[in-house]
């Protein structure tokens, strides 16, 4: 495979990448680093990606794999989920606070969530795959991961819900 073709092949989907290991390392410097070496890796196989039917799904399994042996291997416990892309130009400054801060809420939910809803929830409501694909990168059933996911939505709907009718929960 040129380079080009492997240029176009993994473009769609790059951002996506660190965007996973951004969300697993939290540092920019760090996620920039895992997406490179998954690339790097990729590249290194790019003769056998022919063969592959999802590409993305083993680069994001890949990537993954990489962020959460980086974690062990600084046994790193204290990850931050970090959410820049909500923005509403008319919403009053009241609003902009209450919802900033129930973002801030969101993001401190889905940081005490298990490894596997924090992944699953990153994985299907905020880069938006498919349950089949989802089940392909964390090697689970579809079963399996619809119910983590109910239940990590249950959990932050319920403190959210505790947090807005009784104060700081």
């Amino acid at each position: 495979m040129q380079q080009n073709e492997f240029i176009t092949i993994v473009s769609p989907f790059k951002d996506k990448l660190f965007r996973l290991a951004k969300r697993l390392l939290v540092s920019n410097e760090e996620a920039e680093d895992a997406t490179q070496e998954v690339l790097v890796k990729l590249w290194i196989r790019n003769e056998t990606l022919i063969e592959l039917k999802s590409i993305e799904a083993m680069a994001m399994t890949m990537t993954k794999n990489y962020c959460l042996d980086q974690l062990k291997a600084k046994r790193s416990n204290n990850m931050t989920i970090v959410h820049n892309n909500y923005t509403s130009n008319e919403a009053s400054l009241q609003q902009k606070l209450e919802d900033v801060d129930s973002l801030n809420w969101v993001e401190k939910i889905i940081n005490d969530l298990p490894e596997q809803q924090k992944l699953i929830i990153q994985m299907r409501d905020i880069e938006q795959y498919e349950f089949e694909q989802i089940a392909k990168i964390l090697d689970m059933n579809e079963a399996t991961i619809r119910v983590a996911l109910s239940r990590a939505r249950k959990t932050i709907r319920e403190i959210m819900t505790k947090t807005h009718n009784y104060g700081i929960g």
